[in-house]
């Protein structure tokens, strides 16, 4: 058993790392959540804010919008050109993906400057790909109602989760102290 510990160490350690700050951070946001139910933005900071920038930029592509918070429960309401479009969640503000991005990186750790900065530029990438990502989707449901389960249950996750994908894969490949040798 000690020998196949040894042998697969540096795997165990990923598992054991990435779990630890998966962990921790989702019991960090967990709290950051609990908190904002008594801070003045709603739903939550983050989530309030990619609605507001949501409205910025429909409102830049020319669609009339207006974020109001939701009677019922804890989102805002999106409407587009007076029609109520979508319903901006907690789910939707990336920082459960950006959690996600966050631990794969510390446990493939570099040097700590350099893992830093990926963790900062890559967390700002995603971050910017799913407000993107929200305003596209809402564009093609206002245009394509039709398609709203292919375009928010397909399309658009399989974006912001291959963004993540690709990198992951560019940090394993030019940061991680884990890459693989050549023969």
């Amino acid at each position: 058993m000690k020998a196949l510990f040894i042998k697969f160490k540096p795997v165990v350690r990923f598992i054991t790392t990435f779990l630890l700050v998966y962990f921790a951070l989702s019991v960090a946001y967990k709290f950051y959540l609990e908190y904002s139910k008594t801070s003045t933005y709603y739903p939550d900071y983050f989530t309030h804010l990619v609605a507001q920038q949501t409205k910025g930029l429909l409102n830049a592509f020319s669609y009339t919008t207006e974020t109001l918070p939701h009677e019922n429960e804890p989102s805002i309401k999106l409407i587009v050109n007076g029609n109520y479009l979508a319903r901006v969640i907690e789910g939707c503000n990336g920082i459960s993906i950006i959690i996600l991005f966050v631990a794969f990186i510390v446990a493939f750790a570099s040097r700590l400057k350099p893992t830093l900065l990926y963790v900062l530029a890559g967390s700002v990438l995603i971050y910017s790909i799913n407000l993107a990502r929200i305003v596209l989707l809402s564009i093609g449901l206002y245009h394509y109602p039709e398609l709203e389960v292919v375009l928010h249950t397909v399309i658009f996750p399989a974006l912001i989760y291959g963004v993540v994908f690709l990198l992951w894969v560019f940090w394993v490949n030019t940061f991680s102290k884990l890459k693989p040798k050549h023969a």
